[in-house]
Formats: C-alpha cells, sequence, structure tokens
C-alpha cells in the first residue's frame, strides 16, 4: 500500500476537496479511498489532519426522498420536545440538561 501524499495548510492542488467542500458542490465521496491529506502544524499537540478526496471520482449527492424527509422531520422534533413537560421547547434541548430549561431550573424561572 503507497502512503498518502501528505499537503501543508492551504497548499493542496486543485482536484482535491474535503467532504465538505464536496457536500458544498453537491457532490459525496461515492466509495472512493482518501486519496491524500491535508495537516496543519499546532505547537503542543500534534497536526491537525483533513483528508481529501478526488473531485474527479465523486459522485452526485442522492436526493432526498419523502421517507428520509418525514423521518429527519420526527427526528428534529424529538429533539425539541422536553421528556418532562411533553411540550416543544422551540429549541434543541441540550444533552448536557436532558429537558428545557424552564423544567431544568424551575426555581431561577420564578425569581425572574
Amino acid at each position: 500500500m503507497a502512503a498518502l501524499p501528505v499537503y501543508r495548510w492551504r497548499l493542496a492542488p486543485d482536484g482535491y476537496a474535503t467532504r465538505r467542500q464536496l457536500r458544498a458542490q453537491g457532490l459525496r465521496p461515492g466509495g472512493q479511498a482518501v486519496a491524500a491529506q491535508l495537516e496543519r502544524p499546532r505547537r503542543r499537540r500534534g497536526p491537525l489532519v483533513a483528508y481529501l478526496y478526488r473531485v474527479d471520482l465523486a459522485k452526485p449527492v442522492r436526493p432526498m426522498t419523502p421517507a428520509k424527509r418525514v423521518a429527519l422531520a420526527k427526528a428534529n422534533a424529538a429533539r425539541r420536545t422536553c421528556p418532562r413537560c411533553r411540550t416543544d421547547a422551540g429549541y434543541c434541548i441540550p444533552r448536557s440538561v436532558g429537558m428545557c430549561i424552564p423544567c431544568a431550573y424551575p426555581d431561577e424561572q420564578r425569581a425572574a
């Protein structure tokens, strides 16, 4: 197995892109292997690494199906629903708290 080419941050040649860059172009890696990697040096720790894929081998993103759209809407609704009071909080419930803010801190809500 050949070693991956390593490029310094912002110095990768044209024709390579990260997953996020591919997605912004409406593409996905499509099963291809990592073609190269970027390294951004840091002072006290190891370098930040980003994997690059070839743009010419990327495939278009699969379109959203109606079933996927419904499943995604249900999942997002579940993230907004407080398990304690069963109301839609209007925002994603923080996992660190596990419930909406009025249920998590009832004393602070009454004082305000």
